[in-house]
């Protein structure tokens, strides 16, 4: 039977956007190290209501299987947490080390406010999506239309690889600019590798990258962090395609 842990934890305490936040220290033991992190803000919370001396954390979640990207959370300064090509919800405690003080906090972007706690309000994302990143043409009952138009292979896989974005905000929350550039990135390119997408291509990345300016999201650094913290790997080469789509729709 493996050794179950004990751990102290800084977590960011904000009642919302409005009033100023704080770390708030708990402890919590007996932990299994199988357990996700998220199962074990769930045995805090449940701590926390049991003492009835405070409001239980607030943090997102649904899906729990690293589809969904709604946990996202810093944690020890990295998006997401210490492991790699996951999100929170599939991070175990097995990664912390027995009394290991843990930092919690939410994305920091003034593009994603803080609702509450550990939850950002990402719908910036959602506005970026509705702009232009969508294919216009009512496909309702005709989807054996777009199935039986060829793809060669290699663009097929450029654009699933693409389309795996989870829009969790990972890359902004790594970014020192807080960029969007790679959701963007990988939301234009998905489209732009299928002939299905080709017909609007221009004026989606022409709406797509003016929506994420005007949400207020910085510029690309060129450092890579962006791809080093993304759950499903997704490469900054993307972000070259963005560049030249949006070059090529002015011509």
């Amino acid at each position: 039977m493996k050794k179950l842990l004990n751990f102290k934890l800084k977590i960011w305490r904000q009642k919302n956007h409005q009033t100023k936040g704080y770390f708030q220290s708990y402890t919590i033991e007996n932990i299994s190290p199988n357990s996700s992190f998220l199962e074990m803000l769930d045995i805090l919370n449940d701590k926390i209501v049991r003492s009835k001396q405070d409001f239980p954390i607030s943090f997102d979640h649904d899906c729990r299987e690293g589809i969904c990207g709604m946990c996202s959370l810093y944690i020890n300064g990295r998006a997401h947490g210490p492991d790699h090509l996951i999100t929170t919800c599939q991070l175990h405690m097995r990664k912390f080390k027995n009394n290991q003080l843990i930092y919690v906090e939410p994305w920091r972007s003034q593009s994603f406010p803080i609702i509450r706690d550990l939850i950002v309000d990402r719908s910036a994302f959602d506005r970026i999506i509705i702009s232009g990143g969508f294919i216009s043409v009512n496909t309702f009952g005709k989807t054996i239309d777009g199935n039986i138009i060829p793809v060669p292979k290699e663009q097929a896989e450029k654009s699933f690889d693409a389309a795996t974005c989870i829009g969790c905000g990972a890359c902004v929350a790594a970014c020192k600019n807080k960029s969007a550039m790679l959701f963007v990135a990988a939301k234009v390119a998905q489209f732009s590798f299928l002939p299905q997408g080709k017909i609007e291509r221009k004026n989606r990345v022409r709406k797509m990258v003016q929506k994420m300016d005007e949400e207020g999201f910085g510029s690309c650094t060129n450092n890579k962090t962006c791809e080093v913290e993304c759950p499903k790997g997704i490469s900054t080469e993307y972000i070259s395609i963005l560049n030249k789509e949006y070059i090529c729709s002015f011509t």
